[in-house]
């Protein structure tokens, strides 16, 4: 799974990289962040029909322009109930995308890309008979120094059946990581990893004329290899929020270091 992840670049140069046309302003007012966790605002990137103003003072689709929005981190359906099942949802698996109900629908219309400088992953580790709690390595997994990862997400319209028709915040838009079976060595940590999309797929994947099938199919496409580094007990705590939490481990707990 992906349950922690970082992103601190900043949002014009997250716009230059992504080739974005607008960045919304709450997105761009989102600060940097070293330990994104579930629930929270986070930055993803879409494309879809600008919005225009029609004759009647209402609003008309225009073009489909590629932006930056903000969205909360665990994919409530639209036929929730109540967002409680947000936090359930924070990472959809490639192998099911088109058999559950809650995924389906957005691979097809509501596909997202989630930018971030890396994420956080936990090595269980071997415990001695009489340990009850079983010991974890936290990990720091990125890409090259300097280069930004675009995990593939989808995205979800929840219409809130309490507010008003008036209320800006009626809507509640959520997201989800596409996550799937570890490799390059990453296994060796967890069985999960999110999918890091390539370059060359951005555009297909974000493009809402592509079906789910064919956006299902660029899941699979290689990506470059990530690294890893060995950080402390920190970054388990949501109320630590900062650069350290990406500084090498000086004690590791785990014997057998994977780094790569």
């Amino acid at each position: 799974m992906c349950g922690r992840y970082a992103s601190f670049t900043d949002a014009q140069s997250l716009a230059d990289d992504l080739a974005l046309a607008e960045v919304a302003e709450d997105a761009r007012l989102l600060g940097p962040r070293w330990n994104v966790a579930p629930t929270d605002d986070v930055r993803i990137v879409v494309e879809r029909p600008r919005r225009e103003p029609a004759p009647d003072g209402g609003t008309t689709a225009g073009e489909i322009t590629r932006s930056m929005q903000v969205a909360r981190w665990g994919l409530v359906p639209s036929w929730a109930k109540d967002p409680g099942i947000g936090p359930r949802m924070i990472n959809a698996r490639r192998e099911t995308l088109l058999e559950k109900s809650a995924f389906a629908r957005p691979l097809a219309v509501r596909r997202c890309l989630v930018p971030a400088d890396g994420y956080y992953e936990w090595r269980r580790l071997a415990a001695a008979p009489a340990v009850r709690k079983v010991p974890k390595q936290a990990y720091w997994i990125h890409p090259d120094p300097g280069q930004v990862t675009a995990f593939a997400g989808l995205y979800e319209f929840w219409r809130d059946p309490a507010r008003p028709d008036g209320d800006p915040a009626r809507w509640l838009v959520s997201t989800t990581i596409v996550t799937t079976a570890a490799s390059g060595g990453l296994e060796r940590i967890h069985d999960r990893m999110p999918v890091s999309l390539p370059r060359e797929s951005w555009d297909a994947w974000l493009d809402p004329a592509v079906g789910a099938e064919q956006a299902h199919a660029l899941l699979d496409a290689p990506v470059a290899p990530l690294h890893t580094r060995p950080v402390g007990p920190r970054v388990g705590n949501v109320r630590f929020d900062d650069p350290a939490l990406l500084e090498p481990d000086d004690d590791p707990r785990d014997p057998e270091l994977v780094l790569l």
